[in-house]
């Protein structure tokens, strides 16, 4: 047997646990009894083990690496004598690993604090909402720290007292019979979840949980230029936290609902605006909505249906940008539906000086460009 336990795993002394670990997993499987067959595969492989239950165990190791050796009958050594040949082919090593490179959740006792949970809520809007900054109080339901005992679940300081299971260590020591001998473990003691903390006589009004459902009002700053699907994260509005552990965050969601005037394209806003025939021919001034109020449009003579205007900066803001969108006004030319006899004869007068029909006028079009 070699006496250098890094020799026999084929790693370097400054090697890391991890390093160790791959090592370990790759000889265990090539030396397993019930794989290799050579008459020096079990001694080989116990080798091995031994080595990796120094090496995996940070105290040991530092004992080895001082002393030249170190105590394998206790903490994640096993005993070779209990070895069996032929019980363990298809054995899971990520349960060795375990025991040798201490798997699972850390040990450290004292009272483990637990960040809240995060919440959700979502936010309705109008357009007129998302085009300033505007701030909006919301409520919702939520866990919150209990007055009562400050969180802490205890009756009072007193009541929280040394687990009787791990004596305060947080951690349990357990003997395991494996297909390679028999193993001791330290693990985390599960009546305290590690934390070497119990309490003796819980609060009253949380039932020793530390927390309670409450109703909160919360206000939430919502800047100009917010879309409709887009989250805002309200830190420290979640749920509170469990044994003196921060709160969670809260994400509003934002939905904004639609307008019955203007329709929202990026940051622009489109708006269309009806005029008569008269008013596209001749020309005119209209008034037109903005999201501010009303405003003056020049509509120049000869406009066409369908025509779009564009009224610079009465859009929406541009999110943590300066500046804003515009606003696009399209204009439709209504056809009057009702004349009386004056405006036909108008109209018949008006067509005669032009001197084609409207539909001339189209087909002149259509075969131009043929």
């Amino acid at each position: 047997m070699s006496n250098d336990y890094y020799e026999t795993l084929g790693v370097d002394k400054g090697a890391t646990k991890e390093q160790i670990k791959k090592a370990y997993k790759k000889l265990a499987k090539k030396y397993h009894p019930d794989v290799n067959k050579e008459s020096n595969a079990s001694d080989k492989f116990k080798e091995i083990n031994e080595a990796a239950s120094v090496l995996g165990d940070d105290e040991k190791r530092a004992q080895y690496d001082r002393f030249g050796t170190a105590d394998t009958s206790a903490g994640g050594g096993f005993d070779f004598r209990n070895f069996q040949q032929g019980s363990g082919a298809d054995f899971d090593f990520g349960d060795i690993f375990d025991m040798f490179f201490g798997g699972g959740r850390g040990g450290r006792s004292g009272r483990r604090s637990y960040k809240g949970s995060d919440l959700r809520f979502d936010l309705r809007l109008e357009l007129e909402d998302v085009a300033n900054d505007i701030e909006k109080t919301v409520k919702l339901r939520r866990l919150e720290a209990c007055e009562a005992c400050d969180g802490s679940g205890a009756k009072s300081s007193s009541d929280i007292v040394s687990c009787d299971t791990c004596r305060g260590t947080g951690r349990v020591t357990q003997t395991r019979r494996t297909p390679f001998g028999m193993f001791q473990t330290t693990g985390t003691c599960h009546s305290c979840n590690g934390e070497g903390k119990t309490i003796k006589n819980p609060c009253s009004k949380c039932e020793g949980k530390g927390r309670v459902l409450n109703t909160a009002q919360i206000k939430i700053n919502v800047p100009a230029g917010v879309e409709d699907g887009m989250r805002l994260r309200v830190a420290g509005e979640g749920e509170s936290g469990l044994k003196g552990g921060p709160s969670g965050d809260l994400y509003v969601v934002i939905h904004v609902n639609e307008h019955d005037v203007f329709l929202r394209e990026n940051d622009d806003l489109y708006v269309e605006v009806p005029i008569s025939f008269v008013q596209a021919a001749l020309g005119d001034t209209i008034t037109v909505p903005t999201l501010e109020g009303k405003t003056k449009l020049k509509i120049p003579a000869g406009t066409e249906s369908h025509t779009i205007f564009k009224i610079k900066g009465k859009g929406i803001p541009h999110l943590n940008h300066h500046g804003s969108g515009d606003e696009k006004v399209k204009v439709i030319i209504e056809t009057p539906k009702k004349l009386n006899k004056k405006q036909i004869e108008l109209l018949k007068e008006f067509q005669e000086t032009t001197g084609e029909s409207p539909s001339s006028s189209f087909f002149k079009k259509i075969f131009e460009k043929l």
